[in-house]
């Protein structure tokens, strides 16, 4: 089958290539992969940013969600047969949505939402999952309390806007000027003009701040939370936590000294720093797709390329150019 695949770590090391098709574990469903998303996720693993804590061998299959048909299950799998639509993002060291086959762990996965198309449905598993891990898990958001969501305009953050004005919160974002229009469609309260407004100086008192940036905008983010108030970063610096959810406590003093700058400003400023990394759940994503059917949530997407143009997408992506999700389209053929 036709996939793409990371040759070696490294901006130019993800080149189309002809490879086996997966082999079907009795847990597995072998999945005919429809659309799949890309995310930045992809290329922080293409380069190898993970490669000390996500033991990929090379030669591997790229791609973190995917919507497909069901083609083959597992001796032991029963709730999915043959012809059923389904979404997933697969767990880590088993990813490969980049591919026409792809075999996920039957506790990964879950049927599409039905409202939604094969494009709308592989856009959504990694950042709902994101959202609603961070929000519900992590934070444990409740109404009336106060969210800053950064780059709103993005894929993620257009879906934890949604997620939060859903739970109860009050919404703020950074984004352009030129996106306010759309955030607010989404739920978003207040928008702040990243570049007008430095949002450090017009926001305090807030409960929750996701950043998905990281940096001095990390940074700054420490300050306008409430006392208690905690800051989540999706792209680093990773905490001790992090370590015990790689199941590697022999890495947490290592983590602890690679956060351990954020992680005293928040002392000293009395709130609280946690690295979020998201997990496979198929459970998770069955709860998502009927917030999805019910019109709670809806997918963002910005464009698709078709499949032979997936380079073309990974590089809009990294350019920086996407207002919502990038998705890859396949054209069903039989085998």
């Amino acid at each position: 089958m036709k996939a793409f695949v990371v040759q070696k770590y490294g901006k130019s090391g993800l080149h189309a290539a002809q490879v086996v098709e997966p082999k079907v574990g009795p847990r597995d469903v072998l999945v005919r992969v429809s659309a799949a998303s890309i995310n930045p996720l992809d290329k922080m693993v293409r380069n190898g940013e993970f490669k000390l804590l996500l033991k990929y061998r090379t030669p591997f299959v790229l791609g973190h969600d995917f919507a497909g048909i069901v083609t083959r299950v597992g001796a032991e799998v029963r709730d999915y047969k043959v012809g059923d639509e389904v979404y997933a993002r697969p767990r880590d060291l088993r990813i490969g949505a980049f591919a026409e086959y792809i075999a996920v762990d039957d506790a990964d996965l879950a049927l599409k939402p039905k409202s939604l198309t094969m494009e709308e449905s592989a856009a959504i598993p990694l950042v709902a999952l994101a959202a609603w891990q961070a929000l519900v898990e992590l934070a444990q958001i409740k109404s009336g309390q106060k969210v800053l969501i950064h780059a709103g305009a993005g894929g993620l953050g257009s879906t934890v806007i949604q997620l939060a004005k859903h739970l109860g919160a009050y919404v703020a974002t950074t984004a352009n000027g030129k996106d306010a229009e759309k955030l607010r469609g989404l739920g978003a309260d207040e928008v702040i003009d990243y570049t007008k407004t430095n949002f450090a100086d017009s926001l305090s008192g807030y409960d929750v701040v996701l950043d998905s940036l990281g940096g001095d905008n990390l940074a700054k983010s420490l300050t306008v939370l409430k006392p208690g108030g905690l800051a989540i970063s999706v792209v680093g610096p990773p905490d001790p936590a992090f370590a015990a959810q790689l199941g590697q406590p022999l890495l947490k003093p290592v983590m602890a000294l690679l956060s351990w700058k954020v992680r005293a400003q928040a002392r000293k400023l009395g709130v609280r720093y946690s690295f979020f990394f998201m997990r496979a759940d198929g459970a998770q994503l069955k709860t998502l797709a009927a917030l999805y059917d019910a019109g709670a949530l809806r997918p963002v997407l910005d464009r698709t390329f078709p499949f032979d143009e997936t380079l073309d997408a990974m590089a809009y992506v990294e350019q920086g150019r996407a207002k919502g999700k990038i998705v890859i389209t396949m054209v069903p053929r039989d085998r």
